[in-house]
């Protein structure tokens, strides 16, 4: 007999998109034992059109550069919730960038294009929302808590992914928790003060596991970075470099 803290576990890390044999072999408990309790606690109807994630063997999102861009949203600014028949997929886009509301709608129908997509007016911003049994296996990100209060690590296919389309899910993070900016300074030159204004992109995060994510795939495609300590905690990446601003500037742009 096991107790209901030791179910609540068992079961918590499932919901986290863990197989039933991972968290057999974590936890001792039988794969038999999870499924009941499964059906008993958390009853889940199957689709009729069962994700890749589900089939035998697994496979990726048919759309990979769309999953990678909706990677990068969910990273930023999304979550996976619980509801009593479902789960939800939220991705929070501000109002001032219709542009990227619309890019996270197309995303997020290539994905799941047998689920409805709608978005719901909050005060200043829009969540791009679709609800399917199937987000947990497509974001095993998920999870209680914040995203900087827990792990956040790639599983082998959706890095596969990531290689496949870096600038994708470069391109999701800087749309959720990133920007192009104007900076300006001033020189002497000639005995006269100039003034100089240069580009420059920002991603800010307190997450060290998807800074570290965004850092690596920068790495990667040749852009050059630094990291600063943001007012509010956490990280800033700047990129300013003219090269790298440029490469930037030719697959990411300003958010519209």
């Amino acid at each position: 007999m096991y107790d209901v803290a030791t179910r609540r576990h068992a079961l918590s890390l499932i919901a986290q998109g863990r197989s039933l044999n991972s968290v057999s072999k974590q936890t001792g408990i039988s794969r038999w034992c999870l499924r009941e309790w499964q059906k008993r606690l958390h009853p889940l109807p199957r689709s009729a059109t069962a994700c890749g994630r589900c089939s035998e063997p697994p496979r990726p999102p048919a759309d990979r550069a769309a999953y990678a861009y909706l990677l990068g949203l969910y990273l930023g600014d999304g979550c996976v919730s619980r509801l009593p028949r479902t789960y939800t997929l939220r991705i929070a886009c501000a109002d001032a960038w219709p542009g990227l509301i619309d890019a996270c709608e197309r995303a997020m129908r290539a994905v799941r294009p047998e689920n409805k997509v709608f978005r719901v007016q909050r005060p200043g911003c829009v969540n791009v929302t679709a609800c399917s049994i199937h987000w947990p296996c497509l974001f095993p990100q998920h999870g209680p808590g914040k995203k900087h209060e827990r792990p956040i690590v790639l599983e082998l296919w959706q890095q596969e992914i990531v290689d496949e389309h870096p600038w994708e899910l470069i391109r999701g993070l800087v749309h959720s928790d990133g920007c192009r900016i104007t900076n300006w300074t001033t020189r002497t030159v000639g005995g006269r003060r100039k003034r100089y204004e240069y580009p420059r992109y920002f991603f800010a995060n307190k997450s060290s596991d998807i800074l570290r994510l965004y850092c690596t795939t920068l790495d990667r495609l040749g852009v050059q970075w630094r990291a600063t300590q943001h007012r509010n905690g956490g990280r800033n990446i700047s990129v300013a470099r003219r090269p790298s601003v440029a490469l930037m500037d030719a697959h990411i742009g300003p958010k519209h």
